[in-house]
């Protein structure tokens, strides 16, 4: 991608796009899994829609139908016009107010063309595409979304939003999204209703934890070791079946069957950790975000739009995490995505309750989250599936620079995999490329795009 792109995006005024009808005014209660500190943050998502001639929707305007659709598609999932609120025990509930979502219509002076064959994070002139509206990020007290429509010369466009993330997960916007591209298409309600239900994921009466939960220890940072934000450097890496290959080759035989995300996380995790050089005795952390929606029995309700995921934690020395084998960290992967049960997601909101909703550790951790199954590149507003979609960037959250994403990709040579945006500083990415390029044998280079 030509990360060097400037253009120009003419914006018009920010407005409320609120319920095509009355909605019920309410409150209505998160669960203990979705208001957790961890979550309180805004995660931004984009999606390029390509100018086809052929459909039907060629000839209307991506703004205005995508407005119309929001505004009926917020009659069902009305608790996203309203507003958090916070009660006590710092507990996160929607005061539904009907007040609308923020909504931007905007054109850029550029072309999908010009953005170059790979679309993928990081994006230039992100910020211009989904535009902070001054007072609209804040947890409480703001709008729920934030989404922005930009025309592009070629006639294709670009939709943009920003979440809070209590709000729901990435199932549980891409359920959003998609009734939004459903009744933008002329459905007169969606396929899957909503479910709001969010008492399904509380603590028990009364709570009590468990199961061992890692990835809540109250961690000191008693080296530095939480990464600085200045001279912060993005690059993305792509791993098609060559690359998963040619790291499966570095695994003993009894774990050639582990899943392509435990064999990224596991190669990921080794690599960064040699790249930022802990002190050896150091612990550090690869925190795996399990989606739980079929751990449960019975299973929560189709529809269910609620944060339904975990972050369970494997740990090793930095010391044994770089001196050992990639087999050593994959077995530790592979064990601690296993762990996620019912029994587990019930300890932990039980856990948020009694502990009073704690951030997850992020001293010396790193978390990944694979959306490559989300479905973000499947949503349809009328002009087709998106050329890209899922995740604007890397490194995003309440602390940025810990996560990163798994997204479906497809390279200029036509090859399906995967690419993974890391936020790394500038020195510890040129280690972090030079330990991966180490290990994927014939030393191609992965990385396929970047930015300061």
């Amino acid at each position: 991608m030509a990360s060097s792109l400037t253009f120009k995006v003419t914006r018009q005024n920010p407005e409320l796009v609120r319920p095509a009808k009355p909605t019920p005014r309410e409150y209505k209660l998160l669960s203990d899994i979705d208001d957790q500190e961890g979550l309180r943050f805004q995660i931004p998502v984009i999606q390029f829609y390509r100018h086809d001639p052929s459909l039907m929707a060629a000839g209307k305007d991506p703004v205005n139908v995508i407005r119309e659709a929001l505004a009926k598609t917020l009659v069902f999932y009305y608790p996203f016009a309203g507003r958090l609120r916070e009660g006590s025990g710092r507990k996160l509930m929607v005061d539904c107010t009907g007040e609308g979502v923020m909504f931007i219509e905007a054109d850029a002076e550029v072309s999908l063309r010009e953005f170059g064959d790979a679309l993928q994070p990081p994006f230039p002139c992100l910020e211009e595409l989904l535009y902070d509206v001054p007072g609209s990020s804040g947890v409480l007290n703001c709008p729920l979304l934030l989404i922005q429509v930009t025309r592009l010369k070629c006639g294709g466009f670009i939709f943009a939003l920003r979440l809070n993330h209590t709000m729901c997960d990435a199932a549980g916007l891409v359920q959003f999204m998609d009734a939004v591209g459903e009744i933008a298409r002329g459905a007169p309600a969606p396929s899957v209703l909503p479910v709001w239900q969010r008492e399904l994921l509380n603590a028990r009466q009364p709570p009590h934890i468990s199961c061992k939960h890692n990835e809540y220890e109250q961690v000191p940072d008693t080296k530095g070791t939480i990464i600085p934000l200045d001279d912060m450097v993005h690059k993305s890496f792509f791993f098609g079946s060559k690359e998963v290959n040619s790291l499966r080759k570095l695994v003993p035989p009894e774990l050639h069957n582990c899943s392509t995300f435990e064999l990224l996380t596991a190669c990921l995790w080794r690599c960064r950790t040699i790249a930022i050089s802990p002190d050896p005795e150091e612990e550090m952390r690869i925190l795996c975000i399990v989606n739980a929606r079929n751990r449960f029995n019975p299973p929560l309700p189709v529809g269910y739009y609620g944060n339904a995921f975990a972050f369970p934690v494997a740990i090793s020395t930095a010391e044994n995490l770089c001196k050992n084998p990639l087999g050593y960290a994959l077995e530790l992967v592979t064990k601690t995505k296993s762990d996620v049960t019912m029994e587990y997601m019930k300890s932990l909101a039980d856990l948020m309750v009694i502990r009073g909703r704690p951030h997850f550790t992020v001293v010396r951790s790193y978390l990944v989250s694979d959306v490559t199954r989300a479905g973000f590149g499947e949503v349809d507003f009328g002009w087709g599936k998106a050329a890209y979609g899922g995740p604007a960037k890397g490194g995003v959250g309440a602390i940025p620079g810990v996560a990163s994403f798994y997204i479906p990709f497809r390279n200029k040579k036509g090859e399906n995999g995967i690419v993974v945006p890391i936020c790394l500083p500038a020195l510890a990415m040129e280690r972090f490329v030079e330990e991966l390029e180490s290990m994927i044998n014939d030393h191609t280079p992965v990385f396929i795009t970047s930015a300061l």
